[in-house]
C-alpha cells in the first residue's frame, strides 16, 4: 500500500509507499524437471499462505535461452522493474548499476551504462532512446544504439513506471500522480497533467499508453484518463471500478497496469477486481466484468487475461467480458500480471515461479524457475522470446518448443 503522506527528499517530495505485495524470496536453486520441486502436499496449507504447487505433467516444452545480471535489483521496493524489449535489444535497469543492453538471442551484454543515481522505474525505449527514472525523480534518456547519455531532467516525485517513448515526446508518470512530457530532443518540458490521489493506495504504477495524439493514464483512485498529446488537456475520464467501502483499504481501487489499447477500444482492469472495455475515441463503456487486478492485462487475439489479487487468474472474453476459464491453483502466490507467449498465458509469483497456462481452457502446460527469489515484474515477450526480471536483477529468457 502506498499513503500519499510526503516527506522531502533532496529537495523534492516523494510519496510514501509501503507495498502489499508479500516480500518472499527465499534463496532455492534452479532447475531441472517439474517433479520434485514441491515437498509439500496439497491441502498442508494454512488459510492465509500461498497455496502449495503440485506436479503437473508438462504439455509444451520451455527452453532457457539466456541468463544475465542488470545490476542490484529493486529487492523489497515492490515497484516491479522490468525490462523493455526494441529492435532485438534487451534493456534492463537497476536501482544501483545503471542500465544494460543485451541481445535477445543471446542474452550478450551490448553495452553498459553507469550512474550513481538509485534507478526505481524500468526503462522505457523507442525513437532511438532508452529513458529511466530514478528515486528522487530523476529521468535520463540514452542513446540506444550506444548507451551514451543524451540529457537529463527532472519531475516532481519517485519514477517506478517505465517511461512512455513516442511520437517526439517522453511521457513520465511520476509517484504522485502527475504525468509530465518531456521533448524527446532535448528533454525539455512541453507539459505536466496532475490527478489527486487517494489517501492510500496500492504501490506502483505503469507507463501511459500512447495512441493516435492522445495518451491513456490508469489512475490509483480506480479511474482512466486521455490526454491530448499536443497539450495534456484532458479529453475524458471514465471509471473502472467505484472507490467504495466502509475503510480506506476497502476503497482501494487502483488502475495501475498500463491501459491496453487494441484497435480503438481501451481495456483497463483495476485493483478492486473490475475490468472495463472503453471505446477510445469517445470514452464511453462498452462493457464490464467482475473480474480484475491491479496490473496489466494479457493480450490475446480473442480474450483478456488477468492477475487478480487473490491469486486467480481469469480469462475474459474480449467481446463481451465473459470470463472463459479460471485457473485458482496459484491462489496467494503474488502473481504478476500475464504475458502471453505463443498460445499459453505466463505469470510469475514470490518465489520465482513461471507458470505456463493454455489460452484456451487455463490447464498449467508447462513451469520453470528463475533464480529462486520474487517475481514482481510483467515478462515481456517479443519475437517468440520471453524474458523475465526478478527482483535481484536477474534476467531470463525462454523460447517454446516446437
Amino acid at each position: 500500500m502506498k499513503s500519499n503522506s510526503h516527506v522531502g527528499r533532496s529537495g523534492s517530495t516523494t510519496v510514501v509507499r509501503v507495498s502489499l505485495v508479500l516480500g518472499c524470496a527465499l534463496a532455492l536453486a534452479g532447475c531441472s524437471t517439474v517433479k520434485g520441486w514441491f515437498g509439500g502436499k496439497k491441502g498442508d496449507e494454512k488459510p492465509n499462505e500461498p497455496l502449495a504447487l503440485t506436479d503437473i505433467t508438462p504439455t509444451v516444452a520451455v527452453s532457457k535461452l539466456w541468463s544475465a545480471n542488470a545490476g542490484k535489483g529493486e529487492g523489497r521496493m515492490g515497484v516491479g522493474q522490468r525490462p523493455a524489449v526494441v529492435d532485438g535489444r534487451v534493456y534492463a535497469a537497476a536501482v544501483e548499476g545503471g542500465v544494460r543492453a543485451f541481445d535477445l538471442q543471446t542474452g550478450k551484454l551490448v553495452w553498459r551504462h553507469e550512474t550513481k543515481k538509485e534507478l526505481t522505474g524500468g526503462p522505457g525505449a523507442g525513437d532511438g532512446l532508452v529513458v529511466v527514472g530514478g528515486l528522487d525523480g530523476e529521468v535520463i534518456a540514452l542513446d540506444a544504439a550506444t548507451g551514451t547519455e543524451k540529457w537529463q531532467a527532472k519531475v516532481t516525485a519517485e519514477v517506478v513506471a517505465p517511461p512512455a517513448v513516442g511520437q517526439g515526446l517522453v511521457f513520465i508518470r511520476s509517484n504522485d500522480g502527475r504525468v509530465t512530457a518531456l521533448d524527446a530532443a532535448t528533454g525539455e518540458r512541453r507539459w505536466f497533467w496532475n490527478h489527486d490521489l487517494p489517501t492510500l493506495t496500492v504501490r506502483g504504477n505503469d507507463a501511459p499508453t500512447l495512441g493516435p495524439g492522445v495518451v491513456f493514464v490508469g489512475n490509483d483512485d480506480g479511474t482512466i484518463s486521455t490526454l491530448a498529446m499536443a497539450d495534456g488537456r484532458a479529453l475524458w475520464e471514465q471509471a473502472v471500478a467505484e472507490q467504495d467501502g466502509r475503510t480506506e483499504l476497502d476503497r482501494m481501487a487502483d488502475v495501475d497496469g498500463s491501459p491496453l489499447l487494441d484497435g480503438t477500444t481501451v481495456y483497463a482492469t483495476s485493483y478492486k477486481q473490475q475490468t472495463i472495455a472503453i471505446d477510445g475515441p469517445s470514452g464511453r463503456p462498452m462493457w464490464a466484468s467482475n473480474h480484475g487486478g491491479a496490473g496489466a492485462l494479457g493480450n490475446a487475439s480473442d480474450r483478456l487475461v488477468i492477475s487478480s489479487p487473490n491469486g486467480t487468474v481469469y480469462a475474459l472474453d474480449k467481446a463481451g467480458g465473459n470470463a472463459l476459464w479460471q485457473q485458482p491453483g496459484l491462489a496467494r502466490r503474488s502473481l504478476t500480471a500475464p504475458a502471453v507467449q505463443g498460445d499459453y498465458a505466463v505469470v510469475g509469483d514470490y518465489d520465482g515461479y513461471l507458470h505456463w497456462l493454455r489460452l484456451d481452457n487455463g490447464e498449467f502446460a508447462a513451469r520453470a524457475r528463475m533464480g529462486g527469489t520474487t517475481l514482481r515484474a510483467t515478462p515481456v515477450v517479443v519475437d517468440g522470446i520471453l524474458v523475465a526480471q526478478n527482483v535481484d536483477g536477474e534476467l531470463t529468457a525462454f523460447r517454446l518448443g516446437q
